[in-house]
C-alpha cells in the first residue's frame, strides 16, 4: 500500500508523483492500493497525481484501488467528472464506505 503525503498541491505534485512512481515499480502485488487518508491539504493537482498513478498501474498490468479519500477531494473528482476513473466512481472517504454515486 502506498500512502499519500499530508500535503499534495501543485508545489508537491511533481516530487510526490516521482516518489509514487518509484514505489510502484517496486510493488509486486497485482493491485496498486493507495491510501489517501493522510491528505489534509490538497488542490486539484492531487487528482492529477492519482490519475497518473492509475494510468501507470494499468500500463504495468496492475489493478488500482484508492482508499481513504478526503470527502472534499471526492467531491472535486465528481465535479470534474473523473470520479469514475478513480475506483469506478467508488471514491470512498473512509475504507469500505463508498461515496454517493455521481448523478
Amino acid at each position: 500500500m502506498l500512502l499519500l503525503p499530508e500535503t499534495l498541491t501543485l508545489s508537491e505534485a511533481h516530487d510526490t508523483l516521482r516518489l509514487l512512481e518509484t514505489a510502484l515499480k517496486r510493488e509486486t502485488e497485482p493491485l496498486l492500493l493507495i491510501d489517501a487518508g493522510p491528505l489534509k491539504r490538497f488542490d486539484s493537482s492531487a487528482l492529477a497525481v492519482l490519475l497518473e498513478c492509475r494510468r501507470l498501474a494499468t500500463a504495468w498490468g496492475k489493478g488500482f484501488e484508492l482508499r481513504g479519500l478526503p470527502p472534499q477531494l471526492g467531491d472535486l473528482a465528481r465535479l470534474y467528472g473523473i470520479d469514475t476513473l478513480l475506483n469506478g466512481g467508488n471514491v470512498a472517504a473512509t475504507p469500505g464506505v463508498a461515496a454517493a454515486p455521481a448523478s
